[in-house]
């Protein structure tokens, strides 16, 4: 059996590099996917607090949850004040109906869509929405074409296909924002890194994978200056139309078992 980290587990060994590398999120989209006005935010996945900085900038009640803690202690070291829990979408610590959006930045794939939606469903208010947000490279441009190809990119990312087709919530809304990352050599190292597929490589191989980025930079780039790496921050939500209720109780008093859970349906 391999000693390397799966993917979806990999990303607590570069924590620092992904903090540096990997670029933040516009605040236009921010608000387009839980509002400017100030509300009960949970945070799924929120790695070293990239989306977490954005929200509560907007003035947001943000509890942010990820699974790796070593991700997380890069998060409470930026943003001290904001609660945490390593928890993962498949079993929030949250109660019942208590918060007005959930949101997952870069994570959605990730998730164990069949056991995480209910779950999402049931910590959200009636009328309460889950919103998701990528950051895909914009590959128009050749030499970020030329990048992808080196350091992949992933199919399963930017797939609310799980999220289109569930009973828990209503027709999933879209939007989204370009920006800019400013790189130079180092971080672009950090940036590849970063990726959960070269963060499973063996040394000899991340090594390798790091030395054609920097050859394409050298290629491309301005040394010192930098180089401005275009994103598309794609933007989806949905609001919550049904909430599974699994402290029911039969006519004898006895709980319900699993199989007998019901939807409440808040249409």
């Amino acid at each position: 059996m391999s000693d390397q980290p799966s993917p979806a587990r990999a990303f607590g060994s570069v924590a620092d590099a992904y903090d540096r590398g990997r670029p933040g999120y516009p605040a236009e989209a921010a608000a387009w996917l839980v509002g400017d006005e100030p509300i009960t935010v949970l945070e799924i996945g929120a790695g070293t607090g990239k989306l977490t900085e954005a929200l509560v900038a907007l003035g947001h009640d943000v509890h942010a949850t990820d699974p790796d803690d070593a991700m997380l202690a890069r998060l409470r070291a930026r943003l001290p004040d904001v609660p945490t829990s390593v928890a993962s979408a498949e079993q929030l610590p949250a109660a019942d109906a208590s918060y007005d959006v959930v949101v997952a930045g870069q994570a959605f794939h990730w998730f164990d869509h069949d056991v995480a939606l209910p779950e999402i469903a049931r910590v959200l208010r009636p009328g309460g929405q889950l919103a998701l947000v990528w950051n895909k490279r914009d590959e128009q441009i050749p030499w970020v074409r030329k990048l992808g190809r080196i350091i992949g990119n992933p199919d399963r990312q930017e797939s609310v296909a799980p999220l289109q087709a569930s009973a828990y919530f209503d027709d999933v809304e879209d939007a989204s924002f370009r920006h800019w990352q400013t790189i130079d050599r180092t971080s672009v190292q950090d940036l590849v890194v970063s990726r959960s597929n070269v963060a499973v490589l063996d040394d000899d191989a991340r090594q390798a994978k790091v030395a054609e980025v920097l050859a394409l930079y050298d290629d491309y780039g301005r040394g010192m200056d930098g180089m401005q790496l275009p994103y598309v921050a794609s933007c989806f939500r949905a609001t919550v139309a049904a909430r599974p209720e699994s402290t029911m109780t039969e006519p004898s008093g006895k709980p319900a078992e699993a199989d007998d859970v019901l939807l409440i349906d808040f249409s």
